[in-house]
């Protein structure tokens, strides 16, 4: 069996060990070319050791046209497949124009230049509501090495070649490409381009139910099998959850949000928390007021929900890591309970949990989370207890072993240590000794670009 065969099993096993999370590998797959362009750094810095003697790798002697390049990492494109989409397909003069407007991609430390500008294949180009967009597959090089790129470039509806500017960029092998552009002072645009013979749905808006899950709004489908979506969207006062879901039969391809931006002209701020709400959920803890008020905005922020209608708690405060550390919770009216936990101050902190709770119990539960290493994204043995009001002894159990008893510090939170692969729970007891709430230990997060709850390890149901 080879290596690919035996990480698509692990893959499997584990989505099998969370539940339902669908086939993990074609998400894997997306993630790893996406770190490719790191990757790129570090084998360029070899090769400039191989070919110092020639300068040809550094870019101090030109590559002969002759020489043969060696890829950095093999992808079947596939968004090339096909006769180019849009309403600008078959303006050939505008797209010859286009050819000469690439521009070589400046990554830290090396430029990736264009190979050859004949073999720049367009993927798709059109006028969608106020913008031009243009999609292509553009080929790299950088001394030795080869690569290829899907390059958005964007610029007003009607805007000739030399008006155009790149808009984003991303590996050539993904399967699915968005654009999404979005004001609260206008209409916006979202472009999905997907393999011909694909089906894109958009789903805009979503609520967390009171049982600790996420409902998306039910999903605009595009027309079947074209692989496209072209949308004009309304202005949105706040950065709008976009859900995005492309099949091929029973094949998800793609199920995620929509690469872009969001802006606004006015004046008018994000829905947060006043500071005065602030001071009455921190009940009296002597802890910086700006600093909460800064993270309890995060937490709104992140849950991409609004302070009107939503009630706040500070959980805990204490010390993690010889730094100021908060456990709160929000909880928006009618929905599920949404906990966070930071440590640092209010200029420089850090989110170290996001976890959707089912509202019912919410208070009675311990909550825990997991530590990555201070000045890094290493995952740690570390973990965070903190109990709920009123409870006076916590355990833990790891795996199938039998619960240990936890040591409380005097702001009732406790240090445990847990490998970071190993599975464990945390239950509170409270005066008279009964039981009151058990929480799993959250695993490591490596997707964040979500909302919490969407995945299952962001949130306590299965």
């Amino acid at each position: 069996m080879n290596t690919e065969s035996l990480l698509k099993d692990a893959l499997a096993a584990e989505a099998d060990m969370l539940g339902d999370t669908g086939d993990p590998w074609t998400g894997f797959e997306r993630r790893e070319r996406r770190h490719r362009n790191q990757r790129r750094a570090r084998i360029g810095g070899a090769a400039v050791v191989v070919a110092a003697a020639v300068g040809v790798q550094a870019g101090v002697v030109p590559l002969p046209g002759w020489a043969p390049g060696i890829t950095v990492a093999g992808f079947n494109a596939v968004l090339n497949q096909g006769p180019v989409r849009g309403s600008l397909a078959g303006d050939k003069a505008f797209l010859e124009d286009m050819r000469r407007q690439f521009k070589d991609v400046e990554d830290p430390g090396e430029t990736w230049r264009i190979a050859d500008r004949n073999q720049i294949q367009f993927v798709y180009a059109a006028d969608v509501g106020d913008r031009r967009l243009v999609l292509a597959l553009v080929p790299l090089r950088f001394g030795f090495l080869e690569d290829r790129a899907l390059i958005w470039y964007d610029g007003e509806a009607g805007s000739p070649a030399s008006r155009m500017t790149e808009g984003g960029r991303s590996d050539g092998g993904e399967t699915v490409m968005t654009y999404s552009q979005r004001s609260a002072d206008g209409p916006g645009v979202l472009v999905v381009v997907a393999p011909q013979g694909s089906t894109v749905a958009v789903s805009e808006g979503f609520r967390y139910t009171p049982d600790g899950r996420v409902e998306h709004n039910p999903a605009d489908v595009q027309p079947a099998g074209t692989g496209l979506a072209e949308l004009v969207l309304p202005a949105v006062k706040s950065p709008p959850e976009t859900k995005i879901t492309v099949t091929d039969g029973a094949d998800i391809l793609y199920e995620g949000g929509a690469g872009g931006g969001w802006s606004s002209n006015s004046e008018q701020r994000l829905d947060e928390f006043p500071e005065a709400t602030v001071a009455k959920a921190r009940n009296g803890r002597p802890f910086d007021l700006e600093t909460l008020t800064r993270w309890a905005n995060a937490a709104l922020q992140d849950a991409r929900i609004g302070a009107d209608g939503t009630a706040l708690t500070v959980r805990w405060t204490g010390t993690v890591n010889g730094q100021p550390a908060a456990l709160l919770t929000v909880h928006p009216q009618g929905g599920g309970v949404l906990a966070y936990a930071f440590h640092g101050a209010a200029g420089a902190y850090r989110q170290d949990l996001r976890l959707l709770l089912p509202a019912e119990g919410a208070d009675e539960r311990p909550i825990a989370w997991r530590m990555r290493a201070e000045d890094g994204d290493d995952r740690t043995d570390t973990v965070i207890v903190t109990g709920p009001a009123g409870a006076t002894r916590l355990t833990m159990q790891q795996g199938t072993a039998a619960p240990v008893q936890l040591t409380l510090d005097a702001t009732g939170a406790a240090t445990a240590s847990v490998p970071p692969a190993e599975e464990a729970h945390v239950t509170a007891y409270g005066e008279n000794g009964s039981e009151m709430g058990t929480t799993p230990v959250p695993p490591f997060e490596y997707d964040s670009g979500g909302i919490p709850g969407d995945t299952p390890k962001t949130r306590v149901v299965g």
